[in-house]
């Protein structure tokens, strides 16, 4: 009887999981810094900021920086709009908008600003 036992109780069978393709989020796309949902490229002391899939982008150079308890904070910094089209030249991709603000935050607000407006106009 105990044999009967052992044949009625069969190992359930392997079946595969179903895996679920979701789409990944915005978060997962991103391997960048993002501010305001664009991304923050850096070189050297140079920045770049916007989707380089829009027709413009900023570039942030920072010309100066200050000391503050123990760490390096940048001072002045230089802000251009820049056409992201990269068969033209570099003096033909500066756009009408160049300026210089105090501190980093200043510089990404108005580049914010400036990005906005000029890939709004087309």
């Amino acid at each position: 009887m105990a044999e009967e036992k052992k044949d009625a109780v069969k190992a359930p069978k392997a079946t595969k999981a179903k895996t679920e393709t979701k789409a990944p989020s915005k978060k997962a796309e991103s391997k960048f810094l993002l501010y305001k949902g664009k991304p923050l490229v850096r070189s050297g002391n140079t920045i770049y900021y916007g989707d380089p899939r829009d027709e413009y982008v900023a570039m942030l150079d920072v010309l100066s920086t200050e000391p503050f308890d123990g760490i390096e904070l940048s001072g002045k910094v230089r802000v251009r709009i820049m056409a992201s089209d990269p068969t033209k030249v570099t003096p033909d991709k500066i756009l009408w908008k160049s300026g210089e603000k105090n501190g980093l935050y200043n510089a990404l607000n108005i580049a914010d600003i400036w990005l906005e407006r000029a890939n709004s106009e087309k």
